[in-house]
């Protein structure tokens, strides 16, 4: 008999290709299981069904699981706010960070990766309702943000990530995401680049995401059920 977190899990993979199919998407966005909150050993369950992405927002945390799963081939994202005493720790722990969104963080993300001879993939965090008391660049400061963030040796630009604000129609989740697609679309011709990420959508507003072009979304409490369970 399949487990609650493996049928939460299976179902929410089948909802993204659902989606991705629906919607005429070339290829399913990325899963990241943002594991927050879980366990060890919530997160090794999924990881034998096959999930290799998972994403934490707390570093004293995601360390101690990072230890007690000490698998080669888990990817681990940063995905929440970047303190400047918790660089050195992201930088030595994981593979991405998609919560950048200033250049003095850029500048010690890269510092540190460095000196782990490593590069960091980031994504660029976009405040795109420009909202006071939310993290994430504003649109007007991307570009000479993205100018900077180029230049850092430790770091590897993949594309953005945002969490807009709350909306409760599919039309009005679409357009936040379809501002951060198009920041990025813009991003791409200015600096002739080629960026594929677009780190947007959770458990609430998925096939807004996937209809905007995400690239990755990032689901938690729909894999992992609430906190404690």
């Amino acid at each position: 008999m399949k487990s609650e977190t493996a049928r939460r899990y299976q179902q929410v993979k089948q909802q993204i290709t659902d989606t991705a199919e629906r919607y005429q998407r070339p290829y399913p966005p990325r899963l990241l299981a943002i594991s927050k909150y879980h366990s060890s050993e919530a997160i090794r369950e999924v990881y034998d069904l096959g999930q290799r992405d998972f994403g934490e927002n707390y570093v004293q945390e995601a360390v101690e699981k990072i230890h007690a799963l000490p698998y080669q081939d888990i990817c681990w994202h940063f995905t929440g706010p970047v303190q400047s005493n918790k660089t050195r720790m992201i930088a030595a722990n994981f593979s991405w960070v998609h919560s950048v969104d200033r250049l003095k963080i850029a500048r010690r993300l890269s510092e540190y990766a460095l000196e782990y001879h490593k590069k960091l993939n980031i994504c660029i965090q976009v405040n795109v309702n420009a909202e006071p008391q939310k993290k994430g660049v504003l649109a007007q400061e991307l570009e000479q943000l993205t100018e900077h963030i180029l230049q850092l040796p430790g770091l590897r630009l993949q594309g953005l990530m945002c969490i807009p604000q709350p909306r409760n129609t599919l039309a009005a989740q679409r357009h936040n995401f379809g501002l951060l697609r198009q920041l990025l679309e813009k991003m791409n011709v200015r600096h002739q680049l080629n960026l594929q990420t677009l780190s947007m959508g959770m458990s609430g507003d998925l096939e807004a995401a996937i209809a905007e072009g995400a690239s990755i979304v990032r689901i938690g409490t729909a894999i992992f059920g609430p906190r404690g369970n």
